[in-house]
């Protein structure tokens, strides 16, 4: 039997099949949709869950976002292993110090 939906909107398991996560990392977050500084501010709370030496893989469609994230990992100390654009979307992997 087939379920029906209340609202046109995507499901939260239809997104993450949509959402281009392409790394294997102990935390993935979206951030499309956001403006600068936010990308860079909640990469930062979002480091906050995970210990030192684990990576993160953070999306962004914010044109400056790759200098942000750029900028953000060198004065914080992270290693920013991956900086990549796919299809309008930044894929940023950064590994915690």
């Amino acid at each position: 039997m087939e379920r029906a939906s209340m609202s046109d909107k995507p499901s939260p398991s239809d997104q993450q099949a949509e959402t281009p996560f392409q790394h294997d990392c102990a935390l993935q977050a979206d951030f499309r949709g956001l403006k600068c500084p936010l990308p860079v501010l909640k990469a930062r709370r979002s480091l906050g869950q995970i210990s030192s030496g684990q990576e993160a893989e953070f999306l962004a469609d914010d044109p400056a976002s790759p200098l942000d994230m750029a900028h953000f990992c060198e004065t914080e100390g992270h290693t920013l292993l991956v900086s990549d654009e796919h299809d309008g979307i930044f894929i940023f992997v950064v590994k915690k110090k």
